[in-house]
């Protein structure tokens, strides 16, 4: 896993520190814009909203600890009306991507899984960007990797507190 080092050269960056506030805005967004573009492409090719690409992500990615996932659960992660819900994972379940399963221990409960045969359209679909992930990450040693991995765990965690802390609100123009 390990192999040449590459550092992004100065002409990509917007300043002359690549640690800096400004150059890790300006990585992050573009790496941001690249995934949405290929999310987007999925989603178009499914025939699905970008909400749906949303509601199946988080799905996908559920802390399992949680319990499998609830439509009540879902639509406070997307901020979505109950009805907005409602017509997202009828949406999904009609087009194959989730299966909704009535909870052994009360009927009332539904929880919603990933199907089967839409993994394995999404894996296919994504397959060139693992393939471009792995390459990228061969890149690296497995420390510098460990660091990579502790920067997005506490990025990830600073922005799920951003969610929970409501924005202060600016006025515009």
């Amino acid at each position: 896993m390990s192999g040449p080092v590459s550092t992004p050269s100065p002409s990509v960056l917007p300043q002359d520190d690549p640690t800096g506030l400004q150059s890790f805005a300006v990585l992050l967004r573009r790496m941001n814009g690249e995934l949405n573009r290929v999310t987007e492409e999925f989603a178009q090719s499914q025939g699905l909203h970008l909400t749906d690409m949303r509601a199946l992500i988080a799905i996908l990615d559920d802390d399992p600890a949680l319990g499998p996932m609830t439509p009540g659960r879902l639509r406070k992660h997307l901020n979505l009306t109950s009805g907005a819900m409602t017509a997202c994972v009828d949406r999904l379940e009609k087009a194959g991507h989730i299966r909704r399963v009535r909870a052994d221990g009360d009927r009332r409960v539904v929880h919603l899984h990933y199907a089967d045969p839409a993994k394995e359209v999404a894996r296919d679909f994504f397959r060139p960007l693992a393939l471009s992930t792995d390459t990228a990450r061969a890149r690296f040693t497995r420390d510098e990797l460990m660091v990579v991995v502790r920067f997005l765990t506490e990025m990830n965690h600073e922005l799920g507190r951003l969610r929970e802390t409501p924005a202060p609100s600016a006025p515009v123009g």
